[in-house]
């Protein structure tokens, strides 16, 4: 030991010892074990969006279902046969712009139940009744003859006839049905070619009633006051 440290006292010749003693060894290296990151959760867009739809609606309350507005379209009330024929009947042959249907006629030219009616005045083009055969021209409004007299069911053709009219509308769907003896098939299309404001009938496609309905193409009301053309 030196003369300098002969100098210090006995404390601190033992702390100078003891430093000298930790600097003259190597000191072991302790490598700080640190523990890995968690790996993070992989969140899908769709699950965050869920979360941000989630939070976005946090405090909202839902509505009892009762308290739910119903929206739904109007439907449109098809005509019946025998509410056409009564409405004829009240009001008059003026009303429906009627021409003179001659049973008789109808009756002389009669139809078997499954035959396909056809007809079609002279100018109309083949293009247009093409089209009709194959019902590609939409029907304005449909009217059935099940189960109506002789007379109800002329009142209800010339009914669904002036309706079409009325509201510039030229195709309507006649179902007369195809019963054993075919009455009112045979009166049916007796009076669509005797009517002035039909061009052409012809029995429906399968998908539309078959032999047992007619669609049925009308003059345009091209001067209708209800219609801007």
């Amino acid at each position: 030991m030196s003369n300098q440290d002969s100098s210090l006292s006995t404390a601190q010749q033992q702390l100078l010892k003891a430093f000298k003693k930790q600097i003259s060894q190597p000191k072991s290296v302790q490598v700080a074990i640190q523990p890995e990151p968690s790996a993070q959760a992989v969140i899908s867009p769709a699950e965050e969006d869920a979360l941000l739809l989630k939070q976005a609606l946090l405090g909202v309350t839902v509505l009892p279902q009762h308290n739910l507005a119903k929206i739904e379209k109007p439907q449109r009330i098809k005509p019946d046969a025998k509410t056409l024929a009564k409405r004829a009947s009240a009001e008059g042959p003026i009303a429906t712009d009627q021409a003179d249907l001659s049973d008789t006629q109808a009756m002389l030219n009669p139809v078997a139940s499954q035959a396909k009616l056809s007809y079609r005045i002279g100018t109309l083009q083949h293009k247009v009744f093409e089209d009709l055969k194959a019902g590609n021209l939409r029907w304005f409004e449909a009217v059935d003859l099940h189960g109506c007299t002789i007379e109800d069911a002329r009142s209800a053709v010339l009914q669904i006839i002036q309706m079409a009219k009325d509201d510039n509308q030229n195709v309507i769907k006649i179902v007369h049905g195809k019963g054993p003896e075919a009455i009112l098939k045979t009166y049916v299309n007796g009076w669509l070619r005797q009517h002035r404001d039909v061009l052409a009938f012809v029995s429906a496609p399968e998908n539309q009633g078959g032999t047992g309905a007619v669609l049925v193409l009308l003059k345009r009301a091209e001067k209708n006051p209800k219609f801007k053309q």
